[in-house]
């Protein structure tokens, strides 16, 4: 029964959704901050107010935590920055940039001939390591190389997002929406890449073809480039010993997730353990380094894209120095206790001469302030790889993705997922084929308007759970292989909050200087995505015919 009390769960809903897509700041007295609704906050706001309006009761809160319909919320999260971790320390040893280097010197002066190589490059390296760590460091390469080379920055971008977006779905680990998947579908993570990898190459080959006929003309990718001479890959290979460390536990730990999955085994009980003991491997090591005076990160060497290249990677901007900058702000109001300023007198029960404006509370803020700054300094310069890590952990991912999937919850509990499910059988009859190309559409379109892909990814899932007794095994597989290519896809989209890579992608081109609008990326990725779209879905189709 659909009650008052579910009209306004969906509308709250639709409504956070609205603000995860367009953000915003609700101004506020002086000297308080901005209160912002947007990805991170919008969903909580939402889950408050239908705690509020009792539409939800603490058992859906705690159904949206430890999950039901086997999708298990903490397994996911867990997996992911696990493997995230140990992706961005990889990248942080300067192996990306190497290669990207080394991918330039065979490109040479050959305009197309690099476009196609760096396609393959980033292509290869989303498949390993996964979209996020590809987008932070393969920007910044290019960004840079763009300015560099003279080149027009869109063609070039484009192709970066559109590769690195593509890729992520043929591991499960590739992205979230894969992992949502493979729990909510109890489809084997082995089995996963077994079905996504046809769908995979024709996306990435029709969509490089996409690519090659809107970039045909010279204006964006030149047919010769002035190529000076070759960039020294091995010069910003900046720790080979923890590259190859990196490389051998990253991959070690993906083999085993794929191995145990067949025995019935959470993965995350896996990647874990893998990522604790890389993290003891980076203190060791940068221990080790720091003792011996070797060159390490903020000691003789410059971070991933900027050793040589005078290129700040803004992505990889440390706490410490945006805590610098606000120190420096407040302690100009706020002097600390200096010889000049202590009185002398005796007699006198005054810590700080009057001269002093602020109370002596506020001065020991500042002064615990101070010291604060000034370990996390110190920490760093001792271990740079983990405290040049954590800031790239994309830590939003976690409210967000609860939140996501206690109001997902809270519509199962409204009867909304089940009437969205009697709405798929009724549109496809429980037709295989219909069901593919209705589960991969929509799901490509509620990437755009249902807050990320990974909120589209969660409702489906739901919706197909629910209609699965009226589904044959066959029809579900399906839906789930449908509904794999869609998400990952569906990040090349019209919208940048169609995933988080979207995001963040915007944002490091934005603190590059370049500003590249909603419209512009919404025009550049129509093409490549309904490409994308209509191939992907139809070699899922063929590959269930012959299967079935």
């Amino acid at each position: 029964m659909i009650t008052g009390y579910s009209v306004a769960t969906l509308v709250v809903f639709v409504i956070s959704i609205g603000f995860v897509i367009y953000p915003v700041s609700i101004p506020t007295p002086r000297r308080i901050p901005r209160i912002p609704i947007n990805l991170t906050t919008a969903p909580i706001i939402a889950i408050a107010i239908l705690w509020a309006a009792q539409c939800l009761d603490p058992t859906v809160i705690r159904d949206g935590i430890v999950g039901t319909d086997g999708v298990k919320p903490y397994n996911i999260l867990i997996l992911f920055f696990s493997l995230a971790y140990m992706a961005i320390t990889l990248d942080i040893t300067g192996i990306l940039q190497s290669a990207a280097f080394w991918v330039s010197n065979k490109g040479g002066s050959n305009g197309w001939k690099l476009y196609t190589y760096f396609y393959i490059m980033l292509t290869l390296l989303s498949i390993m390591l996964g979209n996020d760590p590809v987008i932070l460091s393969g920007t910044a390469f290019l960004v840079y190389y763009i300015k560099v080379a003279e080149l027009n920055h869109i063609s070039w971008l484009m192709s970066e997002f559109a590769a690195a977006n593509t890729a992520s779905m043929v591991l499960f680990v590739g992205n979230p929406t894969n992992v949502v998947i493979c729990e909510g579908f109890n489809v084997n993570n082995a089995a996963f890449t077994a079905y996504t990898i046809l769908p995979f190459i024709a996306c990435s080959v029709f969509c490089f073809l996409a690519l090659g006929g809107q970039y045909h003309s010279k204006k964006y990718v030149p047919r010769k480039l002035n190529h000076a001479a070759d960039l020294d890959a091995r010069s910003v290979l900046l720790d080979p010993i923890g590259a190859c460390v990196g490389s051998f536990m990253l991959a070690s730990a993906l083999i085993l997730c794929l191995v145990v999955s067949f025995f019935g085994i959470d993965v995350w009980k896996i990647s874990l353990p893998f990522a604790v003991a890389k993290f003891i491997y980076d203190v060791a090591w940068d221990h080790y380094r720091f003792v011996r005076q070797l060159p390490m990160l903020g000691r003789g060497q410059k971070g991933p894209g900027e050793n040589g290249m005078q290129l700040d990677d803004v992505m990889l901007q440390d706490a410490q120095t945006i805590s610098d900058n606000k120190s420096r702000h407040r302690q100009s109001a706020l002097p600390l206790p200096t010889a000049d300023k202590v009185n002398s007198d005796p007699d006198s029960n005054r810590t700080f001469s009057s001269r002093s404006p602020q109370p002596l509370s506020k001065t020991y803020v500042a002064l615990w302030r101070s010291k604060g700054i000034a370990l996390h300094k110190r920490l760093h310069a001792h271990f740079p790889t983990f405290f040049t890590a954590l800031p790239r952990l994309p830590f939003a991912l976690v409210p967000f993705a609860f939140a996501q999937f206690i109001l997902i919850e809270a519509l199962s509990h409204q009867g909304w997922i089940d009437v969205f499910a009697t709405w798929l059988l009724r549109a496809t009859h429980g037709d295989m084929y219909r069901t593919i190309w209705l589960i991969g559409v929509l799901g490509v379109i509620l990437c755009n308007v249902s807050g990320t892909n990974i909120g589209a990814t969660i409702l489906l899932t739901k919706v197909v759970n629910a209609a699965s007794p009226m589904l044959s095994d066959q029809t579900f597989r399906a839906a789930a292989i449908a509904l794999a290519v869609a998400s990952n896809i569906g990040a090349v989209s019209f919208t940048f909050s169609a995933s988080l890579a979207g995001l963040l992608w915007k944002g490091i081109l934005k603190q590059k200087g370049i500003i590249v609008s909603q419209a512009t990326f919404a025009y550049w990725n129509a093409l490549p995505l309904v490409v994308m779209t209509v191939v992907g879905l139809s070699v899922v189709c063929a590959e269930m015919a012959v299967l079935y």
